[in-house]
């Protein structure tokens, strides 16, 4: 069941027919609508037979594209024969083609009352620079359409995130079939939502990397992962704000909790550079509900029209809701809760205890790696359980700063090497020292962990980090940033949804991890 007529394109690539045969049939396999042929990467090309194979053995609708190095692709030959390739092509049987708007209007005038009913000419325009505004971007859509377009496509280039949003302003109020992207990471929200913003297709690579153009997702992960078919006008977003932030599994968690309650929201990773102005962008009720992480949980707590109590105190916030009523934004820190019970949990277990009145945290002397946002938290909530907190920071004075607010002692980081006035004390890393790509870092030294009974690392890419690695083989407890990440989430998914939480799936899917 289709909720919205959005296409999802695959291109081909191979620089052979035969590679490319193999590929559109995976391409149909996978779920594809159409595939894009790229006929600018074939080496050896023979254009009237090599079409004429091509669309026969084409398991679905075909869109050949053949590319000139002047608009970003792989041709760079006579400019005449390139067209010719295009008009014989539409001879041929292609259902689309796809011509460049610096040759459309020609191509046009040329094949008029030769063009074949079934086939539609998509007019491209790509800008590898930036996105231009609101005004601009009507401008080119009516040069388009001008040509001679079935299909108006433009793409552009994404500097910040916010760029995006205007982008969807033309597609969403579009007259005419139009493909509207935004190339880059900061983009791939446009490849994902243009299905509830009323685009005509996106593009969906068969893997991991092979893209034709910067930021395309996977098929797999289109249909699997932001369940693309399931999208409609009225589904929320929600997504999780960071930088960088492409590791997140949280789009794997909520999309997949979502779809087994048939919540109608979608859940994106956003790379934000600056907070504030990613909230004045998307303002509208259809941008729901957000997680934030690194380096953007202080920051957030000044975008909030209110702010619980708790996340006040600490002065970070991780879950933002928009009120629908009136839009305005709720901040509220479930970090603390989830990490705290998964330390509880683990020193019980190392304990042999059961849950008693008081924390099993209480007297304990409570190490904090950090003093950003997941830092404060951590601090905040081992005081509140009765532990005595010590904060190391690499800038000494942040240290200092977040000691005093929660009645602690501060050290530099490189003074944790040496301390260890006690035995059986808790460390807990709250900074990103160790995440992927750098998995080989880590903030203290193998030989320091030795007076730890349980050391919790934030990072859950990868799940055993580094540190945890060697806490473990000094016999210390070991708690992952994922028990932490599954922790938090529960309270998120609740906000979010107004549903109680799926416990036991958010268990089996982060397993898989």
């Amino acid at each position: 069941m289709r909720k919205n007529p959005t296409l999802i394109c695959v291109p081909i690539m191979g620089e052979s027919v035969d590679k490319m045969v193999v590929d559109m049939g995976k391409a149909n396999a996978s779920g594809a609508d159409l595939v894009e042929i790229r006929l600018d990467g074939l080496k050896n090309f023979n254009p009237r037979e090599n079409i004429k194979t091509l669309i026969k053995e084409s398991p679905v609708p075909t869109l050949f594209t053949y590319r000139p190095i002047w608009e970003g692709g792989q041709y760079d030959g006579d400019e005449n024969k390139r067209v010719d390739v295009l008009r014989l092509a539409m001879e041929l049987g292609a259902d689309y083609i796809d011509v460049e708007l610096q040759v459309a209007r020609e191509f046009n005038d040329s094949v008029r009352g030769k063009k074949p009913e079934k086939c539609k000419v998509i007019v491209s325009s790509h800008n590898y620079q930036y996105t231009p505004s609101v005004e601009d971007l009507s401008n080119l859509v009516a040069r388009i359409q001008a040509s001679g377009a079935d299909i108006v496509k433009f793409a552009t280039t994404a500097l910040d995130i916010t760029d995006v949003a205007r982008v969807f302003q033309i597609t969403v109020h579009s007259q005419v079939p139009i493909i509207g992207l935004v190339m880059g990471e900061r983009g791939l929200i446009s490849r994902i939502l243009c299905a509830k913003f009323g685009g005509f297709l996106t593009f969906g690579t068969l893997e991991n990397g092979i893209v034709s153009a910067p930021g395309q997702p996977t098929i797999k992960d289109l249909l699997d992962l932001y369940n693309f078919r399931q999208m409609g006008p009225d589904t929320k977003v929600f997504g999780i704000i960071g930088k960088p932030v492409g590791h997140s599994k949280s789009p794997i968690l909520y999309n997949e909790a979502f779809k087994s309650v048939g919540f109608n929201g979608v859940f994106v990773h956003l790379l934000v550079d600056d907070i504030a102005k990613f909230f004045q962008t998307y303002s509208s009720n259809d941008f729901a509900g957000f997680s934030c992480t690194i380096p953007h949980k202080e920051a957030a707590v000044k975008c909030c029209d209110e702010v619980d109590t708790v996340a006040k105190s600490i002065g970070a916030v991780n879950c933002i809701i928009r009120r629908q009523s009136d839009g305005k934004l709720f901040g509220y820190n479930t970090d603390y809760v989830g990490a705290i019970s998964a330390i509880e949990d683990g020193l019980r277990g190392r304990l042999n205890v059961s849950g008693g009145v008081s924390s099993a945290l209480a007297g304990k002397l409570f190490v904090v790696i950090g003093a950003g946002g997941a830092g404060k938290a951590l601090a905040y909530g081992a005081k509140a359980k009765g532990a005595r907190v010590v904060i190391a920071n690499r800038t000494y004075d942040r240290a200092r700063e977040l000691a005093e607010t929660v009645g602690g002692h501060a050290l530099s980081l490189a003074d944790l090497e040496n301390f260890n006035p006690e035995d059986g004390m808790i460390l807990a890393n709250t900074t990103s020292i160790g995440m992927q790509p750098k998995v080989d870092e880590t903030p203290i030294p193998k030989h320091a962990l030795g007076h730890y009974a349980l050391v919790f690392d934030a990072v859950y890419t990868p799940k055993i980090t580094r540190l945890l690695r060697e806490a473990e083989e000094s016999g210390a407890t070991i708690v992952s940033g994922l028990e932490m990440f599954i922790g938090q989430a529960y309270e998120q998914y609740e906000r979010f949804t107004g549903l109680p939480a799926p416990k036991e799936l958010f268990q089996k899917i982060m397993a898989k991890y």
